[in-house]
Parts: structure tokens; sequence; C-alpha cells
């Protein structure tokens, strides 16, 4: 059915990202495919690390982590931006073209004034994806 699965992973909230973890592993072993953890980072020093290289390396860990975990084959992907915040949608979008992902599995927020102001990554990728997005709330 599905081919692979994009998992965009904040290693900043990786502790709120649990269901959304536990969704895309339960996926990838019941359709036998892989998953892979895509993080967006800046070229300048951040929370998570100083470097893209810093960065590549916590994610490739976080990446193993999981595989050890839920018994699955995964990789990661580092996007590196200008601005995260501003270029999330965006990078997202890409790193579904570039991996050839089918399925997208991603945490989302309860929806809240801004919301519906403003649409969140989730819905905005939902709305303009051109593969299935599942958003785990």
């Amino acid at each position: 059915m599905y081919k692979s699965i994009l998992v965009p992973v904040d290693l900043e909230h990786a502790d709120r990202l649990e269901k959304a973890l536990e969704t895309a592993a339960d996926l990838s072993k019941h359709y036998r495919i892989p998953v892979c953890y895509v993080g967006i980072t800046a070229a300048t020093p951040g929370r998570v690390a100083h470097t893209p290289q810093e960065f590549a390396g916590k994610l490739e860990a976080f990446g193993k982590d999981q595989a050890a975990r839920h018994g699955i084959d995964a990789s990661t992907r580092m996007v590196v931006s200008h601005d995260p915040a501003v270029d999330l949608d965006n990078s997202l979008m890409q790193a579904i073209a570039d991996t050839g992902a089918d399925l997208v599995v991603m945490a989302s927020h309860v929806p809240g004034l801004p919301e519906h102001i403003f649409a969140s990554n989730a819905g905005y990728l939902a709305n303009h994806a051109s593969v299935s997005v599942f958003v785990i709330r």
C-alpha cells in the first residue's frame, strides 16, 4: 500500500512526539516499509546543536534509537534552512519530494485561536502535499 513514511521531528521537543512516533513505527511494521525521520535546522547555533554537523549527529542517533526500539528500518534526513520557522512548510514539502515518501505521519498540537487565522504546519501539509498526511494529535 505505502512505500515510505516520512516523520518530521523537532529534536527540541522529541518528548512530545511519542504518539506520532509510535504510530509511524506501527505503520512501518504493518506495511513492512521504511521510515525517514526529517529534522530541519538552521546553519547558525541553536538550542539543539551548535552546527549542522552536530545536529545531523543527534538526528542520526535519534533515528537509530527509534529503529532499535521499534525494530524497524529507519533513516534520517537533515535539512538546513535559513529560517526554519519561516521555511518549515516548504522544507517539509521538499523533503517529501526528495525522499519519495508517500505517507507523512506528523504530530500536531491542539488547535487554538491562532490556527483559526494561520494554518498549522500539519494543516498546511495536509492541504498541499500530494501524498497522504496522517496528523496525530
